[in-house]
């Protein structure tokens, strides 16, 4: 029987929820595109209930221990004396989000010799060392598509936030405050902007759609084109790399996936291409900005704004310098985890299980590593390579 470690954030810090804002969600079938949501054979769970965190179990712990598996369950990840790691060494199937990351560096996977699969409830497996798991022919697999479109509801929020300066109008509200010049002076509308996308894969292409309403121009750097319907109905401008495309963007928003060529993407020099305040969103990783640069271009004034819930590492350091910076618009990373999308990845992750256990395959759609190589949507979307260097700063955050 198998030994399943499941890594969750923690719960909320009044107790896990005795009742729920909602009584339903709205249901939905299909994603844009026809892909099918999960299709698990049972869940042991209430839609719409908080599953993410460590007493919701991803409505696992029945399904498995039904099945004679053994279900740890903790939130304590990061350090040589953290439950995860005392629990790593005879574990067969690890499942993390990337919300709260057990980052699965080449040393822990070495340590684990009994690990087959890492299992990511969520989209986005950079805190796996994807190098290290093709070298040990461990799957790699995530739940595709199941928060796409929370993440790109997010993005508009954010970049409406920034450029309306809806934060700090909000904070002169709290304080008692009337102050609408102090409120006004670095507020814009969107409208006329130019707005561009660095990839425009399932949230990149959902940010696309969701801004066209607002009669901004549309821009978009892929390595994969979209196609010329696609891009006649959006009115898009393709760039064939994303310096050209930042030049003429007043917004650019980052949707791509994090490996070795995306690292550090947006740098100084990076920068220094765009216009002086533009505004930058961020919710597809943290390490794909050079994190003191970020600070630099919001304090000179060639960045008018950050904004994202994404991190590094996670959760990020009390001191990170994100926390105090100058007009940002910073959360936790929370985007894809609504309780929506908690529906869809608690259910894709059981979908998975069950396949594993009963040796059927995998939906291609949700394997990033498979048979010693990169797999499926992996194929499409990464590149062999490690982006899990400088995970062990996370310990900070409980320390400090």
């Amino acid at each position: 029987m198998a030994k399943v470690v499941c890594v969750l954030y923690d719960d909320p810090i009044d107790g896990y929820p005795q009742s729920y804002a909602r009584d339903d969600l709205p249901e939905i079938k299909t994603y844009p595109g026809g892909q099918t949501l999960p299709t698990p054979k049972a869940v042991d769970f209430q839609a719409g209930t908080l599953l993410g965190s460590v007493s919701g179990e991803l409505g696992l712990r029945s399904y498995l221990e039904s099945l004679g598996h053994t279900l740890v369950v903790t939130s304590d990840k990061d350090g040589p004396d953290s439950v995860f790691e005392k629990e790593l060494h005879d574990a067969e199937i690890v499942i993390s989000q990337p919300f709260w990351p057990a980052y699965l560096t080449a040393e822990r996977i070495a340590r684990a010799p009994n690990l087959k699969l890492a299992l990511t409830a969520g989209i986005g497996s950079d805190h796996v060392d994807l190098q290290a798991a093709i070298e040990r022919g461990i799957t790699v697999a995530e739940v595709t598509y199941c928060n796409s479109i929370s993440v790109s509801e997010h993005v508009v929020m954010m970049i409406l936030g920034l450029v309306r300066n809806y934060i700090p109008s909000y904070q002169w509200v709290v304080k008692g405050g009337w102050n609408i010049a102090d409120c006004v002076t670095r507020s814009y509308d969107v409208e006329g902007m130019h707005v561009g996308t660095v990839a425009a894969g399932r949230i990149g292409l959902a940010v696309l759609r969701r801004l066209k309403p607002f009669d901004v121009h549309l821009h978009y750097f892929d390595r994969h084109r979209l196609s010329e319907e696609v891009e006649k109905e959006l009115n898009l401008t393709w760039h064939a790399t994303v310096e050209d495309m930042v030049k003429v963007c007043d917004v650019v928003t980052i949707n791509c996936p994090l490996h070795p060529e995306t690292e550090n993407l947006f740098d100084e020099k990076m920068l220094s291409k765009m216009k002086r305040g533009a505004y930058l969103v961020n919710t597809a990783r943290g390490k794909i900005c050079d994190r003191d640069a970020i600070v630099r271009a919001l304090e000179s004034g060639q960045l008018a704004g950050y904004a994202g819930d994404v991190w590094f590492p996670q959760p990020a350091p009390r001191d990170h310098p994100w926390r105090t910076m100058p007009h940002h618009g910073m959360t936790p990373h929370i985007s894809g985890t609504s309780l929506s999308a908690q529906t869809r990845y608690a259910a894709g992750t059981r979908e998975i299980l069950e396949c594993w256990f009963e040796k059927r395959p995998i939906r291609d759609d949700y394997l990033i590593v498979d048979g010693g190589k990169l797999a499926g949507v992996g194929a499409r979307s990464y590149s062999a390579g490690n982006a899990t260097g400088g995970s062990e700063e996370a310990a900070r955050f409980k320390i400090a």
